[in-house]
């Protein structure tokens, strides 16, 4: 009696329909919206050829009509899935209610963002075609029809709550098993390609408001996709197959290059290489900041002493030093003199915390930048040539491959910074090996007791000081490596590239926000934080000096509804989300 009347309460405390309809109206309103929708790609939207994308022209998509129908077809699935398809059930373990209703609404947002980016760009609504309209109509009745749908769990309470009024007992779900490998891998593949396909849809959008309905849908469905339980199903399935997704996504993110072809391969490449230094430079920083706890505000002068150091001794015709090192040897050399200036500053300064360790990084940054400016031979010695900094660095060319040449691979033309996107992957692949490496370590343990409670961790017996200096040392060696290639990609190295904030990056703000918003303490939540932020800075470059604002606003949204990260840390999920483990 007790169950049932827990169970009653239970299903009475949950959420109703924001709009009372009969479940199969309300699913049936879904599905006829959300086909609507797609179809409506396939009509034109508009009279003028001068919106990008040509929307004028029926029969197929184009632009951003690719998005909607994409948007309408996600939505179509999960509607189905509320239908108990067995095979489609298997998509949203956590229930497809609140799946559908974030598919439909991510789908409307993208149609009228469309609608009144074509209205505000051509001079008004009557630029708008019958197609637009049906696009818009249909959007808004797949949402009011999953507004409509009952809240997940609550048709599984009532069959709970019949199963315990006839059977007298609570009915016991099985737990979930692991499938065969053979099923696992093809999926983990699979995984890998969509997200492949996913990014080079991405990075080669062609103008600002497709990016912008790519970046809307996108948000929705990962959104969605977290609500269904489907990402929490995929990161288990990538914990048992972990090699098989570590070599599969370094072997995806090499193929990018081949997907990007044609007139727009070269910058789409050169945006690729530079995702890929900000993103190793920002996992470095994740050894500080994610695993030891120590903040960091200065860490972008560590890229800019490898920068500097590699364009010294690379043979650069403004270099002071008129030496070339071969490229292995810059390298290390690079990665060593960061390292080096790593335990230079943590050493004095390591023995504070807190705000005092923070703004002591900040000064270190600042001082950096400073310094390398007034090396210019009249402030100082000459050696970085002041403000216009270390030019015409060579390309690299390692066992007679240039790399500031483009090679033919059979119908596949690879461009120079496609080439150094290879190169950089390379040793991106390193930085990730000693980054996990090193987590799973004594010293990683070590490290996380640190950033837990120092005080604790050193009466246990372990060296804080110690074991912080070599965090430090660690994370300016990798920020180093990293700016080796970065002085080759760009040709040259000015002082002003390395600044605290900044309208673009690489600078400490976005290094820091990327492994924050990332997930501080995990390999790829600063991959993808990194590859996140940078896309948004090169993409929205149109919105000029609201760049800064929409980083802010950013950050705001995710410190409020994500504070955890994008992919978090276990134990850190936890700590966020203490009140609703405890009420579970």
């Amino acid at each position: 009696m007790t169950d049932t009347l827990q169970l009653q309460s239970e299903a009475a405390a949950r959420p109703k329909p924001a709009i009372p309809l009969p479940t199969s109206v309300a699913r049936a309103a879904t599905a006829a919206g959300a086909v609507i929708t797609a179809a409506s790609a396939f009509l034109s939207w508009t009279y003028s050829s001068q919106f990008p994308g040509d929307l004028t022209v029926s029969g197929y998509p184009g632009g951003l009509q690719w998005i909607t129908f994409a948007g309408g077809l996600l939505t179509l699935l999960y509607t189905l899935v509320g239908y108990r398809v067995p095979v489609l059930r298997l998509l949203a373990p956590g229930g497809p209610e609140g799946t559908t209703v974030l598919l439909a609404v991510g789908s409307a947002v993208t149609t009228w963002f469309t609608l009144i980016a074509i209205s505000v760009e051509l001079g008004g609504l009557a630029n708008l075609t019958g197609g637009g309209w049906v696009a818009g109509v249909g959007s808004l009745v797949a949402v009011v029809g999953a507004l409509a749908l009952p809240r997940d769990g609550e048709q599984t309470q009532d069959a709970k709550l019949r199963v315990l009024l006839y059977a007298g007992k609570r009915p016991e779900l099985p737990p979930t098993q692991p499938e065969s490998p053979w099923v696992e891998v093809p999926v983990v593949l699979v995984t890998l390609a969509v997200a492949l396909g996913i990014f080079s849809y991405g990075i080669d959008t062609a103008y600002a408001e497709l990016f912008g309905g790519f970046l809307i849908l996108t948000g929705f469905t990962a959104w969605a996709l977290n609500r269904s339980g489907d990402f929490t199903r995929l990161a288990a399935l990538m914990q048992r197959n972990r090699t098989t997704a570590a070599v599969g996504a370094f072997v995806a993110a090499g193929l990018f290059p081949f997907t990007q072809q044609g007139g727009n391969a070269e910058a789409n490449a050169n945006l690729g290489v530079s995702i890929l230094i900000f993103a190793a430079t920002a996992l470095g920083l994740n050894i500080v900041v994610g695993l030891a706890g120590l903040l960091d505000l200065g860490y972008v002068a560590f890229l800019g002493v490898g920068a500097y150091t590699a364009a010294l001794v690379s043979g650069a015709a403004g270099a002071a030093f008129h030496v070339q090192f071969p490229f292995w040897a810059a390298a290390l050399l690079g990665a060593a003199v960061s390292g080096v200036f790593g335990v230079l500053l943590g050493a004095p300064t390591l023995r504070v915390r807190g705000d005092y360790l923070a703004i002591v990084t900040l000064g270190f940054g600042e001082i950096f930048r400073i310094v390398v400016q007034n090396l210019d031979g009249t402030s100082g010695p000459n050696v970085t040539n002041g403000a216009i900094g270390i030019s015409n660095v060579p390309d690299l060319n390692i066992f007679g491959f240039d790399f500031g040449s483009p090679h033919s691979l059979g119908w596949f033309t690879i461009g120079r910074f496609a080439n150094y996107f290879e190169l950089m992957l390379l040793f991106t692949a390193i930085i990730v090996l000693v980054f996990a490496r090193s987590t799973n370590s004594r010293i990683g343990r070590a490290w996380i007791a640190i950033r837990e409670d120092e005080t604790a961790a050193t009466a246990m017996g372990i060296n804080g000081f110690r074991f912080k200096l070599l965090a430090f040392a660690l994370g300016a060696t990798l920020a180093g490596l990293a700016g080796t290639v970065f002085v080759h990609v760009n040709y040259s190295v000015v002082p002003d590239t390395f600044q605290f904030a900044g309208p673009t990056p690489p600078n400490s703000a976005f290094l820091l926000a990327a492994v924050v918003i990332g997930g501080m303490g995990t390999v790829t939540g600063p991959l993808v934080g990194a590859s996140l932020f940078f896309l948004l800075q090169a993409k929205l470059s149109f919105l000029h000096d609201y760049q800064l604002l929409l980083f802010g606003l950013t950050l705001i949204l995710f410190m409020r509804f994500r504070p955890e990260g994008i992919i978090p840390n276990r134990r850190r999920q936890l700590e966020f989300h203490e009140a609703e483990t405890a009420e579970a």
